[in-house]
């Protein structure tokens, strides 16, 4: 079979070539353009913004049988025939509120551009939604043509939610993209392609050098011909505060020896959702011009089956000094991990942050929606808590439960990368990487990278998820 003609290196599809991206999201139009209004309504408020429309469109809205519920959509026709305004339910005050709502209309509106005749919930979000919701994944089919715009709401910075876009739509581009098409070589493409479009410097190690310094990732990849390495991007000056993101880079998961079943193993092109969240999130920093000093590591393995393959009680040793029995193949992420972890700290960064597709066991704790925050800093929890509901990008805390730490005991080495039960992995596996840390400020997302079906602004398909939450986080400490 000949490879993909798209092979060569990464295309990021969802939008225009990043070195092209620092504009405005192609969604918007400038706050002075025309456009036909938007008016938001709920059932709280129905009747008082109709009250503000001519009799033929009460009367048409009325025959229409139009509800304001979250969600409902009404056309409203001028006495020319063409399209006067446009209304649309949202949940009353006091309801739980999506306050992505607004970014359904993307796919639910006829061509043309408009305008929020009122403000939803949060025209912030509601124009951030219109652009995430505006995303399609082209590299191998046509997307549909949607000649849809949105006039820039008052008050809104349009370059700073493109920026937020841009970040999303990269991160979803490299997790949609399969893993024949996303190994090791091409996140690097990825990678080296993002820091040259922001001046960013560029390390890669690889080979015998992995082996020496990073025997864990090394293990773990070399049982592919897909060549396991580390990528080290750094930027901005080094006075300035420094902030560390490490991305788990696993592009394809076998599980290894321990092999999955096939509906395990069907979706694992998204094991470097990590890596593709941390290259999303490190784009908003540095086109936003943030002060800090940025520095992103990404482990790029791919976990396969041969002979040379890591094994079940194999021991090595760790670029931190500590040795790891496998106690099962399957649980490389944070192997991986660890050693990007411990050189992470061995720069003592003011901040660091992981984000890695870690375990099924947080998916079955918190959902598909919800990504798991493990952190030995309080008031960053307390921070990225209430930065994720802000921002529409929830995640929600969970112990480093101290006592399960005996489960990652050894009779043979310093640790276990799993534990004896099998009850509560997703805190035995953020367990096992603090082994790993040993900074003050340390936060790990547990995330799923997947939306399995629809919401606004959200497709089907890879999603960014955490990120949003801690560059707000970075926005209040370093902006």
């Amino acid at each position: 079979m000949s490879p993909s003609p798209a092979r060569a290196g990464p295309v990021m599809t969802g939008q225009p070539p990043l070195e092209q991206r620092f504009a405005m999201h192609p969604v918007f139009a400038a706050g002075d353009t025309r456009g036909t209004p938007i008016w938001f309504v709920h059932a709280g408020d129905a009747q008082s913004v109709l009250a503000g429309f001519g009799d033929r469109e009460r009367a048409f809205a009325a025959a229409a049988g139009f509800e304001a519920k979250p969600g409902k959509l009404l056309l409203i026709p001028a006495q020319d025939g063409k399209l006067a305004g446009v209304l649309f339910g949202l949940e009353k005050p006091g309801d739980p509120i999506d306050t992505f709502r607004p970014g359904a209309l993307v796919n639910l509106l006829p061509a043309g551009t408009y305008r929020f005749a009122n403000a939803p919930h949060d025209a912030r979000l509601a124009a951030l939604a219109f652009a995430t919701g505006a995303y399609q994944f082209t590299r191998y089919r046509k997307g549909e043509t949607r000649k849809i715009r949105l006039v820039i709401p008052k008050g809104v910075d349009g370059d700073e939610i493109s920026r937020i876009a841009e970040g999303v739509a990269l991160a979803r581009d490299l997790i949609n993209t399969p893993a024949n098409d996303m190994g090791p070589d091409e996140l690097e493409a990825a990678a080296r392609k993002l820091a040259s479009a922001h001046g960013a410097k560029i390390q890669v190690t690889s080979g015998d050098k992995l082996a020496r310094e990073f025997p864990l990732i090394h293990a773990v990849g070399m049982g592919s011909p897909r060549a396991p390495r580390l990528i080290d991007i750094t930027w901005g000056k080094e006075k300035d505060p420094k902030v560390t993101l490490v991305g788990k880079g696993v592009c394809f998961d076998t599980g290894g020896l321990d092999i999955k079943p096939s509906s395990g193993m069907l979706n694992m092109k998204k094991d470097m959702g990590g890596a593709a969240s941390v290259l999303g999130l490190a784009h908003m920093i540095m086109a936003g011009k943030m002060k800090l000093r940025l520095r992103v590591l990404i482990p790029a393995v791919e976990n396969s089956v041969s002979g040379r393959s890591f094994r079940p009680r194999d021991v090595y040793a760790s670029r931190k000094g500590l040795t790891v029995e496998i106690g099962n193949t399957d649980a490389e992420g944070r192997l991986v991990l660890a050693d990007a972890l411990a050189l992470a700290c061995e720069d003592k960064p003011a901040l660091l942050a992981d984000f890695a597709t870690l375990t099924g066991a947080a998916r079955v704790a918190l959902g598909a929606q919800l990504p798991a925050m493990f952190t030995n800093d309080d008031k960053l929890a307390a921070d990225a808590a209430k930065a994720g509901l802000a921002e529409n990008d929830p995640v929600w805390r969970l112990p480093l439960w101290q006592p399960y730490e005996a489960q990652l005991d050894s009779k043979v080495s310093d640790i276990n990368n799993m534990g004896t039960d099998g009850f509560g992995g997703s805190i035995i596996a953020a367990l096992f990487l603090k082994k790993f840390v040993d900074m003050p400020s340390w936060i790990h997302f547990d995330i799923f990278a997947w939306t399995p079906s629809a919401r606004p602004g959200r497709p089907e398909g890879a999603e960014l998820m955490a990120a949003r939450a801690l560059y707000k986080v970075l926005c209040e400490r370093y902006r």
